[in-house]
């Protein structure tokens, strides 16, 4: 998948006029690449165009126009769009009480190297975890992670004939999964593969 350029982006101005039909796109676009893993987990899988949504509400929030702010929100965004043989996904650990989230946050620690995807047929691939920095300290794990799942060539082969597809999270204190993944997310993700 094509990383994002400059050229890609639409100027303050313009977002503005468009920002609103272009949420709705996005939106609307996002809701095949979410998965729920159990009660508590969110895994969003990041695209080229869920991530120049990210970098368009980044430029907008904090108004930056020139050049080389430009370039850093590309260069900080540009890694979580999927490579053609892999996923990337931000996976959320979600829990509404403020005192449960971090207890559940100390319990949780690792949990994001313990995701996984698994491809019938063959073995369970773990996630690759937070490569741009560390999100986990010696009290706790954080309530954002960034994943990203290598698929072999006969990986993407089997999924493209039809292969079941499951996803989920093998922690001592949370076990979920979700199989098979559900057809349109399942296409979705077909999708980011060359």
């Amino acid at each position: 998948m094509l990383k994002l350029t400059a050229k890609d982006l639409l100027s303050l101005e313009q977002y503005a006029r468009e920002r609103e039909a272009f949420r709705a796109r996005v939106l609307g676009h996002k809701r095949h690449r979410r998965l729920a893993v159990g009660p508590n987990m969110t895994w969003c899988f990041e695209d080229r165009l869920t991530i120049q949504y990210q970098i368009q509400e980044m430029l907008r929030a904090e108004r930056i126009f020139e050049p080389e702010g430009i370039r850093e929100e590309l260069e900080a965004y540009n890694p979580l769009i999927p490579d053609g043989g892999n996923w990337k996904a931000t996976l959320l650990v979600e829990f509404a009480d403020v005192a449960e989230r971090q207890r559940q946050l100390a319990l949780l620690k690792t949990l994001e190297s313990r995701c996984w995807v698994e491809v019938r047929g063959h073995a369970p691939v773990y996630a690759i975890a937070d490569e741009d920095m560390e999100r986990e300290n010696a009290e706790k794990t954080s309530a954002v992670h960034f994943l990203r799942f290598e698929l072999a060539p006969e990986m993407i082969a089997a999924l493209r004939s039809g292969a079941v597809l499951a996803a989920g999270a093998d922690h001592e204190h949370y076990r979920h999964w979700v199989d098979p993944v559900p057809e349109p997310v399942k296409a979705a993700l077909l999708a980011d593969l060359d």
